[in-house]
């Protein structure tokens, strides 16, 4: 079954049948400003003898156009169909007006603003190919220039500060042209027509070099030459990109990459790869003809791909880039400067996000030197503020779709064109992890870039500058808030606060793992009944009880919560999503006693000292410091430590990227010949997950501490997941299916669970563009608001 994002024709006012001689007037809204729509209308209708005008505002874009109605249909048409590229067209319409005596030739004119924005705001995008070509050229005078673009490409979000969208609304606007830009910037004929960030060597930003504490060390090309020299060296340098800093090595030099772990503290997330080109992502990664063209495609994001590896299991990067696990984040060169640099490097670059875990990427050098001044050894700056910060995006591909993991570059700010018009201006503030916001005003849902997770005070502001930037692009002043109902998070506190301060009414509060559902409601403008399986690591449920492994029948109305995992216990409660061994030992104590535990062959049974496992079956047995969850992820985690694949979390989705690797790396013959099923019955509304962990104890304890017995019980575990939410959803044909949360970004248990659901004919809801993790939450919290 192919899924993919719908495209909608943009609505259109009814038209009067033109008569001559006549005179239009359109109005047209969508991501009109930053894409090249107004040379495309001045070509358009210079090609077809209109005369008339075109223009910026806050709404979007205006055009009035004179002559023969044969023409004006065929200019009409022209646009609403072949738009350019990189341009959605959302309204348009069309109103007969006044024709005018002495009207000749077409023109652009001064864009006007006013305090009420609809524009959808651009996303920025990786050069195109015609730069690219001058950026190689030795007779072009941008040859070799790190900030070429044109309206085809560059950096649009990242720079914008108010507006309609130009030059003097953006980070550029100190930058004075020279003659010959000046000359491009005003010609409509010339792609670089109002390209706000139009630059060339003598009058656009540049290059510097410093050491970690931010002295100058050399500039312009200079300083490009000697960054690829200690990048050779196997230094780590901080490189400034469109919407932050990168972290860069060579991910070929495997002390370089062990020396950034260790100075990041970062001992096993992966780190995100970027090579010179799509050949040499080939020799790196095995991936669909989609996966390609995805990692190919102008929004240029990190794509999660299988590892390519030699049969002895040997592969051309740093062991160290991606361990214990199959897949790897590969995306190519987005900006003059990386072309640049991976050309004259010749070697694949680990380049991830400059920051401390979870907090947001970090934009200026400054930050650079006095956070991660003991990580880089050097920082390769350049002078064209990011008003804007915008991490780099994390997509994967199942089956025939793409799922996004992060929204940022490329695709955010994601804008959808909402059906129905929003009652009253509503702003969504998220989750604590994963955080982006969303608005809704207008026509307009905005979902933000990811901000990151709100555990610190950079993360905090970062959240209230985003804020801040879609206030002041939108002029916009919320009248509803909606937030997550645990009141301990971050945005939860500050949307209290703001509403205290403004004199609004209470935020509305919704679920976590209903607001999961209603985000991909929201992706489908759908307002019906569902039947949602919400699925990830905790949120605050009912009662402060912790969800995570929920089945819900929703719309935007409310929910039913049908079936869920019976609760597993958290001994330490926190400490147990840390240190998940106390998740495995809980269920342990379920079925063994004390003595049995001890005695059980498992390799963290012997890892730990009996004295603590015996301190925790106390606090277990009598209840003290421990809390009940029905989380899936945490099921994962328990699983993990039962088969001896990590002791403690060190990076959140861990286990279940270990336990799929296991997983893949099974024959089919070796699942034929196991015959190995397990179930997860369904019981007055709990799936019996203490049944479940006994059938994986039996085969553990009976097939051996081994790595095939490891795969056919993970592989197993999966099946039994997919199994039993198709045998659910089969109970509730007519129910369209919404699977989401954090869990289901595991790419085993997604594609097994919707080709199960397809066999039965039931149909399921894709994400589209809206992250299945935390980072939809506010999407669904304002599909929620909208609609009260």
């Amino acid at each position: 079954m192919v899924r993919s994002a719908a495209t909608t024709q943009p609505s259109r006012s009814q038209a009067k049948p033109l008569t001559d001689p006549c005179r239009i007037k359109l109005v047209i809204t969508g991501i009109v400003q930053g894409v090249g729509f107004r040379p495309f209308v001045y070509r358009l209708a210079t090609e077809l003898n209109l005369s008339g005008f075109t223009f910026n505002n806050s709404q979007g874009v205006t055009i009035e156009l004179q002559g023969n109605s044969t023409n004006i249909t065929q200019f009409v048409d022209t646009l609403t169909h072949t738009p350019p590229p990189l341009a959605r067209i959302d309204t348009f319409e069309q109103v007969e007006v006044d024709s005018l005596a002495n009207c000749s030739g077409f023109e652009i004119i001064h864009s006007e603003s006013d305090c009420s924005a609809q524009v959808a705001i651009s996303a920025d995008k990786s050069s195109c190919p015609d730069c690219l070509s001058e950026l190689n050229d030795p007779t072009n005078r941008h040859y070799r220039y790190p900030f070429t673009n044109c309206t085809n490409c560059g950096p649009r979000y990242t720079l914008i500060n108010a507006l309609p969208y130009d030059r003097p609304n953006t980070s550029m606007a100190h930058f004075t042209m020279c003659p010959e830009c000046e000359r491009a910037y005003q010609d409509p004929l010339d792609r670089r027509y109002h390209a706000q960030p139009v630059s060339c060597p003598h009058c656009g930003p540049q290059l510097t070099l410093t050491d970690n504490q931010g002295a100058a060390i050399a500039h312009k090309d200079a300083a490009l030459q000697q960054t690829v020299e200690r990048i050779k060296a196997g230094e780590i340098v901080a490189i400034k990109g469109l919407g932050g800093f990168h972290l860069v090595c060579d991910a070929t030099n495997h002390a370089a990459v062990t020396a950034l772990r260790l100075r990041k503290q970062r001992p096993a997330k992966p780190f995100a790869v970027m090579c010179a080109d799509i050949e040499t992502a080939k020799s790196l990664a095995r991936g669909s003809d989609l996966a390609w063209q995805v990692l190919t495609s102008q929004e240029r994001p990190i794509v999660l791909l299988d590892k390519y590896q030699t049969p002895t299991g040997e592969t051309q990067l740093s062991p160290s880039v991606a361990p214990t696990i199959d897949r790897i984040g590969l995306f190519l060169p987005y900006t003059p400067l990386h072309h640049i640099l991976l050309q004259a490097l010749k070697r694949p670059l680990v380049a991830t996000s400059a920051n401390r875990s979870g907090e947001p990427i970090i934009t200026d050098s400054q930050d650079i030197c006095a956070r991660l001044q003991g990580v880089v050894d050097c920082i390769l700056d350049h002078d064209r503020i990011i008003l804007n910060g915008c991490d780099d995006s994390v997509v994967q591909v199942i089956d025939d779709t793409v799922q996004i993991i992060r929204l940022a570059r490329g695709y955010a700010p994601l804008t959808m064109h909402c059906n129905r018009p929003v009652p009253q201006s509503t702003l969504a503030v998220g989750a604590q992890q994963k955080n982006s916001i969303a608005f809704g005003f207008g026509h307009n849902l905005v979902l933000s870039p990811h901000i990151g997770d709100l555990f610190s005070l950079e993360a905090e502001q970062y959240f209230i500058d985003t804020l801040a930037t879609f206030k002041r692009l939108y002029a916009f002043n919320p009248e509803q808030i909606i937030r997550d109902c645990h009141p301990d998070y971050a945005s939860s506190q500050w949307a209290e606060q703001f509403s205290q301060l403004n004199g609004h009414s209470q935020p509305t509060q919704v679920q976590h793992h209903y607001a999961h559902i209603l985000s991909v409601m929201a992706a489908n403008q759908h307002t019906g009944k569902v039947l949602g399986f919400s699925f990830d690591g905790t949120g605050l449920g009912e009662g402060r009880e912790l969800w995570g492994g929920e089945a819900m029948i929703a719309d935007i109305q409310g929910y039913q919560r049908i079936a869920h995992l019976k609760p597993i216990t958290l001994i330490g409660a926190e400490q147990a999503i840390k240190d998940p061994r106390r998740i495995m030992l809980a269920m342990l104590f379920e079925q063994y006693t004390l003595e049995q535990v001890l005695q059980l062959p498992l390799t963290n049974i012997a890892a730990m000292p009996q004295a603590s496992i015996i301190n925790l079956h106390k606090l277990w047995q009598k209840g003290v410091a421990t809390q009940q969850t029905s989380s899936v992820g945490r099921l994962f985690d328990a699983l993990a430590c039962l088969l001896g694949v990590i002791e403690t979390t060190q990076f959140e989705g861990q286990a279940g990227m270990i336990i799929e690797s296991l997983a893949n790396g099974l024959t089919e013959q070796q699942v034929a010949n196991a015959g190995l099923v397990f179930n997860l019955p369904l019981i007055d509304g709990q799936w019996q997950t203490d049944q479940l962990w006994q059938q994986m104890m039996d085969v553990q304890l009976s097939r051996g501490d081994n790595e095939t017995t490891k795969a056919l019980i993970a592989k197993g575990f999966m099946d039994c997941l997919a199994d039993a939410a198709v045998s659910l959803a089969k109970r509730h044909p007519q129910l369209p299916i919404a699977l989401c949360g954090g869990v289901y970004q595991n790419r085993y248990l997604l594609s097994l669970t919707r080709q199960r659901l397809d066999e039965h004919g039931l149909n399921w809801l894709d994400t589209k563009g809206v992250p299945v993790n935390d980072g939809g939450i506010a999407l669904g919290q304002l599909w929620y608001g909208i609609h009260q």
